[in-house]
């Protein structure tokens, strides 16, 4: 990192926590972006790089003189022998998926994951809508418990 970048981090409304090594014009380029809402986009290394900030609850730029600088600073290079290429956003929101067990009266029957739970959702397959069963609730899979949803018979809606 060289000094006239500063290491921001963010927390999400969501409560997923981010952090970003900016430079001193792309800081002041978020702050004024925060201030009139608009989003904010910038190249950081070889990525591109966006945020929005209705979605941003608080963030903090960090100096040399910053405690959490260092204790961040200190584990970065840990996790980043551990996984190569690792966006720390994309993990947060993958971990929130949920599972989906379906089984169609056309005969299909496959998992599928959806950022959230559902109440009906489209069979790959024929396009039929399957409704999820309340009443056996959670299914054991290969991939762990799963969200149950048919249309083999009438589901309680």
């Amino acid at each position: 990192m060289t000094p006239n970048q500063h290491l921001m981090t963010y927390t999400l409304n969501s409560g997923i926590k981010g952090t970003v090594d900016l430079s001193s014009r792309q800081v002041q380029e978020w702050i004024k972006a925060y201030r009139i809402g608009s989003k904010f986009v910038t190249v950081v290394g070889k990525q591109y790089f966006g945020l929005n900030p209705e979605l941003v609850a608080d963030f903090k730029v960090h100096n040399e003189y910053s405690e959490q600088r260092e204790h961040i600073s200190m584990i970065q290079p840990v996790i980043e022998r551990k996984v190569i290429n690792v966006d720390p956003l994309a993990d947060a929101y993958n971990q929130h998926k949920t599972l989906i067990q379906v089984e169609c009266k056309c005969g299909a029957s496959y998992m599928e994951e959806s950022p959230h739970k559902r109440t009906k959702w489209s069979c790959k397959e024929c396009n039929n809508i399957v409704f999820l069963d309340r009443k056996k609730g959670m299914v054991d899979t290969e991939k762990g418990k799963a969200w149950y949803m048919t249309n083999m018979y009438y589901v309680e809606r």
